[in-house]
């Protein structure tokens, strides 16, 4: 909730999609908890959700919920009710976000006025840019998770015959993921060892490569690594953005140091003809807890310096 333009968000609850039939239902648990802390209905509503927004009804990415931003607005008698992409207010939020909600990974320091690009490895993989444009900062939403990705090296070309495919191919998500990190656990577990793949939690690939008791998980960690910072690259050379790459998603903050000591850095600079330019621009993890809020409220208070695309719904309209 943001009670007046300007206010800090305030968050109601976190409400696990499972358990309620829709968003309305979960929305109103939200709403229910303000307790003492508030009572007064919202008169308007922005709705960032994993999924592509492309129509009036849009299916959640990884979960059953189908979000339509008119029934939402007449459920809860709103003004409006607005549905965008979950990276839209992630990248609304790094146009302001604090230098110590950040940990560099690399140079620091962007190019004034340059493009950014925000992404994030989680459940599944999202990605957007922020793109200066004329006195706003257009934002553009991307399917980066849903592009092919092959392999860069003999090693890699082994583990990638091994990976589990989704839908027959293997793409950006398929590998960068908590999903995709459990099948790089696998499929590297297959090659160093001839076992059949199998996979275990993503949690525990994780725990067990940081603490080092099991040596496929360490490289399983380590590739992962190595191929984020290829698709960073990517992304700052798709959209030139030299203000910055910002990672967030749940897996990046708990690999810090990895990222830091591994080889991140070296396959985000590794663009020839284009290096030089690479290794000017910096790559930084989003160590805030749920950046999105942040991004949310300023979307919600300061939606003229923003041009985005989203599903608009009002009243009457």
């Amino acid at each position: 909730m943001v009670d007046s333009k300007g206010a800090a968000p305030r968050p109601l609850s976190h409400e696990e999609t499972a358990r309620h039939p829709d968003p309305s239902s979960a929305i109103r648990a939200a709403l229910a908890k303000q307790g003492d802390e508030g009572g007064k209905p919202p008169r308007s509503a922005i709705l960032a959700i994993a999924g592509r927004v492309d129509g009036p009804k849009v299916q959640l990415t990884n979960a059953h919920w189908v979000i339509e931003g008119a029934k939402i607005g007449a459920d809860f008698d709103l003004d409006s009710s607005v549905v965008v992409n979950d990276y839209v207010p992630v990248a609304a939020g790094a146009a302001g976000i604090a230098p110590h909600d950040l940990t560099p990974i690399g140079p620091t320091g962007h190019a004034p006025g340059g493009a950014r690009v925000v992404l994030g490895p989680g459940t599944g993989f999202g990605a957007a840019a922020l793109v200066p444009y004329s006195d706003r900062l257009a934002i553009v939403s991307t399917e980066a998770g849903h592009t092919d990705i092959g392999p860069a090296d003999a090693f890699e070309e082994k583990v990638w015959h091994a990976l589990e495919r989704v839908e027959d191919r293997i793409t950006v998500e398929t590998v960068l993921s908590g999903p995709g990190l459990a099948r790089l656990h696998a499929a590297v577990r297959h090659v160093r060892t001839g076992e059949p793949p199998e996979k275990i939690e993503p949690a525990a690939v994780t725990q067990a490569g940081l603490d080092a008791s099991d040596p496929h998980a360490a490289e399983a960690l380590e590739l992962f690594g190595r191929v984020l910072g290829r698709v960073c690259g990517d992304l700052a050379l798709t959209f030139l953005a030299t203000g910055g790459v910002y990672i967030g998603g749940g897996i990046a903050p708990r690999i810090v140091k990895l990222l830091q000591q591994g080889g991140f850095r070296a396959s985000f600079e590794r663009k020839a003809p284009f290096a030089a330019m690479m290794r000017a621009i910096p790559t930084s993890v989003i160590t805030v807890h749920d950046p999105a809020f942040t991004g949310l409220a300023a979307l919600a208070s300061e939606g003229e310096t923003f041009v985005y695309h989203g599903q608009v719904w009002r009243r009457g309209a």
